[in-house]
């Protein structure tokens, strides 16, 4: 599994925000100046991350992106799974049994099921909150 830029700059921002609480709405200029991130491509970012309502949008002069929740309202796993899709290590867990014809028969499948199940359960273990926290 890797993570595309995608989904690591989609967690970069999400911690930025945490880091300026909920009040302010944040220019996505500023964003993309401060995390050394092309405006242009973190439109695309925020665009999902807005029609996800993992964010709250407001476009316009004094405009900008704010979450809508505590930051330990907030999972790694959700941001990177809304963002790569999935976190699956290997396309025969990613697209289900029923899309590989040795799914019966492979002795290896078990082993692929419980690596994705323990990269989700470390994601989905980590919050914003506790990146905020580690990093103080």
């Amino acid at each position: 599994m890797i993570v595309s830029t995608k989904g690591r700059y989609a967690l970069r921002v999400m911690v930025y925000l945490a880091q300026h609480g909920q009040e302010d709405y944040i220019p996505l200029k500023e964003i993309a100046e401060t995390e050394g991130i092309s405006q242009k491509y973190l439109e695309s970012i925020m665009t999902v991350l807005s029609k996800a309502d993992f964010v709250d949008a407001v476009h316009g002069k004094g405009g900008g992106y704010r979450l809508n929740r505590s930051p330990d309202g907030y999972t790694v796993g959700g941001i990177l799974k809304l963002t790569e899709g999935s976190l699956a290590t290997v396309s025969c867990t990613s697209q289900g049994p029923a899309a590989c014809s040795r799914s019966t028969c492979c002795q290896t499948l078990p082993m692929w099921e419980r690596l994705d199940r323990m990269i989700d359960e470390f994601f989905e273990g980590i919050t914003l909150g506790d990146l905020l926290r580690e990093n103080q």
